[in-house]
């Protein structure tokens, strides 16, 4: 068994690699930074390991990531690279948003797109989607981030119930994690508001429960109950608190 993971050098991406390796399975990890991939490679000797680097930012660089590694069989794909920036719409970096966008939804797009055709027409694969809490909302001062969370989301879920109706083989799982300890908030420039969890503890159980075909995977009561809150919340209401949330988190 061999998965694809994009974001592999660093945080949940590198963790989920960590925690694969140990059950067994091959691995082709994606990222920008060659070094960490080739330190990756190194840790996890005693598994095989195909590095691809690669700027997902660049739609050539995400159809050149497909090529390469139709030469073995993909069984899973993590789509695990983003990014994020905060700060009111009106003063953010166009062009770091922009970057925001080809990175979390077109290149996540692109090769869902592409392995899943291959993952439908021999009917067995996994998608892990890698979205965030932030999918369940809007969120004012992180404004561009949540929106492409909302769309890995919705995409996620589509996909889901149309393979279903077809009774395809192929799974299709959605992570959702709160706050975690990774490089992701230094990027994005926030801070904590509750205690993150531990990423190699948010990478085993998305794993375990996409292996088991889990749609949406939310670590952590506090997220859980979180989402439930957010049914019975009036939209401005909810709009009010994300903003304050945000609010805190600025560093």
């Amino acid at each position: 068994m061999r998965a694809l993971i994009t974001g592999a050098s660093s945080g949940i991406g590198r963790d989920m690699a960590r925690y694969l390796a140990s059950l067994g399975w091959d691995l082709v990890v994606v990222a920008r930074r060659t070094e960490r991939l080739i330190s990756l490679k190194e840790e996890l000797k005693d598994t095989d390991v195909m590095c691809i680097t690669a700027d997902l930012s660049k739609k050539e660089d995400c159809y050149r990531v497909y090529e390469e590694a139709k030469g073995v069989e993909i069984d899973m794909l993590i789509n695990n690279a983003g990014f994020g920036l905060a700060g009111e719409f009106v003063d953010t970096d166009l062009d770091t948003e922009l970057k925001m966008i080809d990175t979390n939804i077109t290149a996540l797009h692109i090769l869902t797109k592409l392995f899943l055709n291959d993952f439908v027409k021999r009917d067995s694969g996994i998608i892990l989607n890698v979205a965030s809490s932030a999918s369940f909302m809007a969120g004012p001062l992180l404004n561009t981030y949540y929106a492409t969370k909302n769309y890995v989301y919705r995409l996620s879920q589509a996909i889901y119930q149309e393979l279903k109706e077809k009774k395809s083989k192929v799974k299709v799982s959605i992570l959702c994690p709160g706050p975690i300890q990774t490089e992701f908030l230094d990027v994005a420039d926030v801070g904590f508001v509750i205690k993150g969890l531990k990423s190699e503890d948010v990478a085993k159980l998305a794993v375990d429960k996409a292996l088991k075909g889990k749609l949406i995977i939310i670590p952590g009561f506090m997220m859980k109950a979180g989402k439930f809150l957010l049914r019975l919340t009036p939209e401005k209401l909810m709009l009010w608190v994300s903003y304050r949330i945000q609010h805190k988190k600025k560093k």
